[in-house]
C-alpha cells in the first residue's frame, strides 16, 4: 500500500493557488542543485518558492523490489525524448521532490583539483573552468557534512580537504574487502566510496540491498528531499509547490519578469524578484529554448546554450566467480581511481571505477531479454559488480534542442572511446586475476543521463558561454542557473557533490539575496 509523506496541508507545502503566485525568489526545480539552493536560502530573509514537476515519491514496498523498479518502470516519469538517429529514448532522471536523488546510488565524492583546469585528451580538450577547487572546497565540506557524506580519504587522487570526512567509511563486506586485498596485490589502491547513507550513531540506514536506483522506504539515503528540502521548508520563508511544471520563462526589459507553468492542468503565473533554474542540464536548456519559440532561446545570445552536453561514458563491468553465493548485501563500498590520470604508460586519463549496487536477474533482463532470469539470477549471486567511467568532452554538436513541433531532441556522440575502452581492459584484468574469470561488459547508451552536464557552462565571456562564474545569466540580470548546466567540463566522478557546493557558494556570495 502507498503512503503518502507529505502532501497539501504539511507547512510549507503549497495547497490551493490563486492565479498568480508571488515571491522573492522562484527556484525551478527540487533535485541537488534547488533543493540545496532552497536550504542555504532559508534564513537570508526573502520568501522563497521552489516549484517542483513532480510530487513527493511514494512510500510503499514497491519502493525495495526489483521487479517493480526494473521489470515494470514503476518510477520512472520522464517524458519521452528523440536521439539524433530519431530514435525515442526515456532518459534516466525523475520529477519527485529531491529530483534523481531519489534513486541514485548516493556516492557524492569531489571533483578533483585537476579537473577544474584545463585537460588534453584523444577527442580533444576538457577546458577549464572560470573558477578553481578553492572556490569550491569549503562548500563541499558544508555538502558533505549536509548529506551525511561517509569516506576514508584514502582515493589516491584525492584532493585536498580543510576538513575530514564528516562520517567513518561504509566498510566492505567480507567479499569485498577481501577482493580489496587481491587488488592491492596487483598494485591496485581501492578506496571506501564517500556514500551518502545515515549510517550516523541511531542513523536508520540498514546497509540493505535495495538502495542504487530503488527509493528508501526509510529515507535514510542522503538525497536532495530529505536532507535539504524538508529541513528548508521547516521555515517560514521557504514553501514548497509540487505538482507544477513550469514551460516558459517569460522577460521583459533585460530580465525575466514571470514563469508561466500547469500546476494540476490549471495555467498560472509565479513572479519573483529573482530566479534560479535548476531542472536538470537537459530540462534547464530546453525551458530557455521551448520559451522563445522561433527564436534561439531565451539567455542565448552566446549560441552555446543547448551546446556541449555531457553525459560521462559509462560501461558497467561485472566479474562472476562460479561456486558458492556469496551473499553479498550491500555492495556499493569499493572506489578506484588509479587511472583516474595520466601517467607512464597512461597518455590520457581514463577515468573512475566504483562498485555497484548489486545486480540481479530481473535488473539486467533488460539488456539480455534472450537469457532465462533463473541463469541471470545464478550469474549475478556470484558476481562482483562495477560502474566504469570516463570524461566526456564537451563537443558544440552535442546539444539539446527544440523541433518547431515542440520534440524534445537530444544529439550525443559519446567521446573518448579509446580510453575508455582501456578502463574497462584494465577492470576486467584486474577482476580476472582476483579470481573473477568470467567477465560481461555492457556499455550504457543515450538513455543514461544521470550524469547530465554542461548544457549553460559558465564562463567570464559572454559570446562564449551562458552564465557568469557566479551563475547569473550573462543576457538576464535576475536569472541564475544552479544545476549541472553550468558545467564546463564533466571531470569522471559523479557530479551531485560538485553541483550542491556550487550552489552553495553562490547563495554564499550573497547575489541572490543583495
Amino acid at each position: 500500500m502507498s503512503e503518502a509523506i507529505f502532501g497539501p496541508g504539511t507547512p510549507g507545502v503549497v495547497g490551493e493557488t490563486a492565479e498568480t503566485v508571488e515571491c522573492d525568489i522562484a527556484v525551478v526545480g527540487s533535485g541537488m542543485g534547488g533543493a540545496t539552493v532552497a536550504w542555504a536560502l532559508r534564513e537570508k530573509g526573502a520568501k522563497v518558492l521552489v516549484i517542483e514537476r513532480g510530487d513527493f515519491a511514494p512510500r510503499e514496498y514497491e519502493n525495495w523490489s526489483p521487479r517493480a523498479v526494473f521489470g515494470e518502470n514503476r518510477y520512472k516519469n520522464a517524458d519521452p525524448w528523440v536521439g539524433g538517429d530519431g530514435r525515442k529514448f526515456t532518459p534516466g532522471y525523475y520529477h519527485y521532490v529531491g529530483g534523481s536523488t531519489k534513486l541514485y546510488g548516493a556516492t557524492l565524492p569531489r571533483l578533483r583539483e585537476a579537473d577544474f583546469g584545463e585537460i588534453a585528451y584523444e577527442d580533444g580538450l576538457s577546458p577549464a573552468w572560470p573558477i578553481s577547487y578553492d572556490d569550491l572546497e569549503p562548500f563541499y565540506g558544508e555538502a558533505e557534512s549536509l548529506f551525511l557524506v561517509h569516506g576514508d580519504g584514502a582515493d589516491p587522487t584525492e584532493p585536498r580537504r580543510s576538513t575530514a570526512f564528516p562520517y567513518e567509511p561504509i566498510p566492505h563486506e567480507a567479499p569485498i574487502e577481501k577482493l580489496a586485498e587481491r587488488l592491492r596485490g596487483q598494485g591496485i589502491r581501492p578506496y571506501h566510496l564517500p556514500q551518502a547513507l545515515d549510517r550516523r550513531a541511531g542513523g536508520d540506514c540498514v546497509l540493505c540491498r535495495t538502495c542504487d536506483a530503488y527509493i528508501c522506504m526509510l529515507d535514510a539515503k542522503g538525497d536532495a528531499d530529505v536532507c535539504a528540502m524538508r529541513p528548508a521548508i521547516e521555515s517560514p520563508d521557504v514553501r514548497l509547490m509540487t505538482r507544477t511544471a513550469v514551460d516558459r520563462v517569460l522577460t521583459e526589459g533585460g530580465a525575466v519578469s514571470s514563469l508561466a507553468a500547469n500546476r494540476d492542468g490549471r495555467r498560472i503565473k509565479v513572479k519573483a524578484g529573482r530566479y534560479v533554474l535548476a531542472a536538470g542540464a537537459m530540462n534547464t536548456a530546453a525551458l530557455l529554448l521551448a520559451s522563445d519559440p522561433g527564436g534561439p532561446g531565451v539567455a542565448n545570445s552566446s549560441d552555446q546554450l543547448g551546446r556541449n552536453y555531457m553525459a560521462h561514458t559509462c560501461t558497467f563491468v561485472a566479474g562472476v566467480r562460479p561456486g558458492r553465493d556469496p551473499h553479498f548485501v550491500y555492495h556499493k563500498t569499493m572506489g578506484i581511481s588509479d587511472w583516474y590520470e595520466a601517467g607512464p604508460g597512461t597518455p590520457f586519463p581514463l577515468g573512475n571505477i566504483q562498485s555497484l549496487g548489486k545486480l540481479t536477474g530481473t535488473t539486467i533482463k533488460a539488456a539480455r531479454p534472450w537469457a532465462p532470469t533463473a541463469i541471470l539470477d545464478w550469474f549475478t549471486r556470484r558476481s562482483v559488480d562495477f560502474f566504469a567511467q570516463t570524461e566526456d568532452v564537451p563537443l558544440p554538436e552535442n546539444r539539446v534542442a527544440i523541433e518547431p513541433d515542440g520534440t524534445r531532441r537530444l544529439h550525443w556522440r559519446p567521446t573518448n572511446l579509446g580510453p575508455h575502452a582501456e578502463l574497462v581492459k584494465r577492470a576486467s584484468t584486474a577482476l580476472r586475476k582476483a579470481g573473477y574469470p568470467l567477465v560481461f561488459t555492457e556499455q550504457l547508451g543515450i538513455e543514461a543521463t544521470s550524469h547530465q552536464s554542461g548544457t549553460a557552462r559558465m564562463g567570464t565571456d559572454p559570446s562564449t558561454s551562458v552564465v557568469d562564474p557566479g551563475c547569473r545569466a550573462h543576457d538576464l540580470d535576475n536569472l541564475w542557473i544552479l544545476d549541472s548546466s553550468v558545467f564546463c567540463s564533466s571531470g569522471a566522478m559523479n557530479p551531485a557533490l560538485t553541483v550542491a557546493a556550487n550552489a552553495m557558494r553562490v547563495v554564499d556570495s550573497g547575489a541572490l539575496t543583495a
